[in-house]
């Protein structure tokens, strides 16, 4: 008698960020996004184009940090989509705002005032500097920082001392496992959770080892602020028009997986940033995986461990 087949791997919560922009004047789509491409030494989708993200982590939960989010509480996230197990819906934008800053070095925060921080303050400047160092532990560049108090500031991230600042709280999370919400709590700033848009759900095929039920969010970028490659999970980061990300994505320019390829073909049929925006402003789910495709169709005959099509 065969053995029987082992049960799939439990997905993981997880959530990912659709960073997106204007395209300048005269450019052929009039919308920009943010992509990655993911290490070809990663176990999961090596040498895929994605977006930044991560899975959850329980400090996401902290009864604490969801409390202090700006923008959007526990009551009125849960209206969005349900829980995960005990994990509130909230956790996920949490996790949103931090593997932004991991990944990409955009920081959405702010203060009790909720106003915008101008990092050209010099106490400011310092303050996010101690931040990014404490995230990354390795002294990377900082490039994007946006955080809030009740002077409505611009950020500008060229500030040296905003950078270094920045970059504390950065190695503290990437490198040293450094709990998110206590550099927040140490800075004096609360996740804003404003920029962002719930966007799509899609949950890894049970064919795969390693499994995401993945949450999806739109991040309008913020003013003076610009995302930077870091090379820790990633090789590349690039702006592409969605349209154009989609058309080399069905030429296998650029593998990626169905998230990357639904979410830019649904950027791609929009005029603009605000005319997303407002598709979106209701933060109810727009797509999400279809399962007799994912499971049964297209990646019916990858291979998870050489990461590659058996066709």
């Amino acid at each position: 008698m065969a053995d029987a087949a082992p049960a799939p791997a439990e997905p993981r919560p997880a959530a990912s960020v659709i960073i997106v922009r204007d395209a300048p004047p005269g450019a052929p789509e009039p919308i920009e996004v943010y992509m990655v491409r993911r290490q070809r030494s990663m176990k999961f989708l090596g040498g895929f184009y994605a977006f930044p993200g991560g899975k959850v982590d329980p400090g996401d939960a902290a009864s604490t940090l969801l409390a202090g989010c700006l923008g959007l509480d526990a009551a009125r996230a849960a209206q969005c989509f349900p829980a995960h197990g005990a994990l509130p819906p909230l956790a996920f934008w949490v996790t949103a705002v931090r593997e932004l800053l991991e990944e990409s070095g955009v920081l959405l925060a702010c203060d009790g005032g909720g106003g915008v921080v101008d990092p050209r303050e010099p106490r400011v400047g310092a303050r996010a500097d101690t931040a990014r160092q404490a995230l990354v532990g390795n002294g990377a560049d900082f490039g994007a920082l946006l955080a809030c108090d009740g002077g409505g500031g611009v950020v500008d991230p060229r500030e040296p001392r905003v950078g270094a600042r920045a970059d504390t709280a950065r190695q503290a999370l990437v490198g040293n496992g450094a709990d998110f919400g206590a550099l927040l709590a140490k800075a004096g700033w609360r996740c804003d959770l404003r920029p962002l848009r719930y966007l799509s759900h899609f949950v890894t095929p049970k064919t795969s080892p390693i499994r995401f039920t993945a949450r999806f969010f739109l991040c309008r970028l913020p003013p003076g602020q610009a995302p930077r490659l870091y090379t820790e999970e990633t090789s590349e980061g690039f702006w592409i028009h969605p349209g154009d990300g989609y058309r080399r994505f069905l030429a296998h320019e650029m593998a990626m997986a169905e998230p990357a390829e639904y979410g830019l073909a649904y950027i791609a049929q929009f005029r603009s940033v605000s005319e997303l925006w407002a598709a979106c402003d209701d933060n109810r789910e727009k797509f999400t995986g279809v399962v007799d495709r994912i499971e049964f169709q297209f990646w019916k005959d990858f291979d998870w461990k050489a990461e590659r099509w058996n066709r």
